[in-house]
């Protein structure tokens, strides 16, 4: 009888570390899985890239009618900023911004009408107001976006020969943009981009601070389309982040 007893002692001293440890290692905790991105927040950023403006020149003379003069694309350098906010849902995001910017895009042709003058474009403010669709991917985001466009210009009018001013008209344009973009949340609140922009400015009749040499007493017709490249960066207020299972 003591035999038996000792023996179950023993065996019980045996199996009490092995059950123990067993208890230990079912005791550790889960590690969570790393919170996924969301891109819902107001957000602020920078942009800066570059910018062509293309414009087609025209006359509009008292009789009536359209005279063409040509066009001429010049490119340069853009820099602003912009705010907006988005809201996430699913893997759908949604957003509005206002976006604004100075440019120096300026071109200068000679009048194919009047040789003895030359005309001149300049673009030196743009700003959109658009919507956004787009499509994320944790912490990467597609989107796709539209909506209006304007533009701040000045046109003047110089002698070839001698290069003076003889005329001149400033312009405040409205139109419609339509642009596409992707961007990157490398940190928890900021991310980086890339987004092409094409404005559609139309067509505009302006008059000439006096009598249009090229042209007596008629107005200026100009078409204008703006393509716009640029690198962005922005930095989110807030937003949850919302742990994957």
């Amino acid at each position: 009888m003591k035999k038996f007893f000792l023996a179950a002692a023993v065996a019980l001293s045996m199996a009490t570390p092995a059950s123990a440890a067993d208890m230990a290692v079912k005791a550790q905790p889960v590690p969570l899985p790393p919170p996924v991105y969301n891109w819902t927040g107001f957000y602020i950023g920078a942009n800066g890239g570059w910018g062509e403006s293309r414009n087609c020149w025209g006359f509009v003379p008292v009789a009536g009618g359209v005279i063409p003069d040509g066009c001429s694309s010049r490119s340069g350098g853009v820099f602003g900023g912009q705010l907006g906010y988005r809201w996430q849902a699913g893997q759908f995001v949604f957003g509005l911004e206002g976006q604004g910017d100075w440019a120096d895009l300026k071109g200068s042709r000679v009048s194919l009408i009047n040789p003895l003058f030359s005309t001149t474009t300049k673009t030196d403010g743009l700003g959109l107001i658009t919507g956004q669709l787009g499509w994320a991917w944790d912490a990467a985001l597609f989107y796709v976006k539209g909506g209006a466009a304007v533009t701040s210009n000045r046109y003047d009018i110089w002698t070839t020969l001698g290069g003076v001013n003889v005329a001149s008209a400033s312009s405040t344009r409205w139109g419609g943009t339509v642009g596409v973009g992707f961007e990157y949340g490398f940190a928890p609140n900021w991310s980086v981009g890339l987004e092409y922009d094409r404005l559609f400015m139309g067509d505009a009749n302006n008059s000439f601070s006096v009598v249009n040499p090229i042209v007596a007493g008629a107005a200026n017709r100009i078409s204008q389309d703006v393509d716009l490249l640029t690198i962005r960066l922005n930095y989110r207020f807030g937003g949850p982040a919302v742990a994957r299972y």
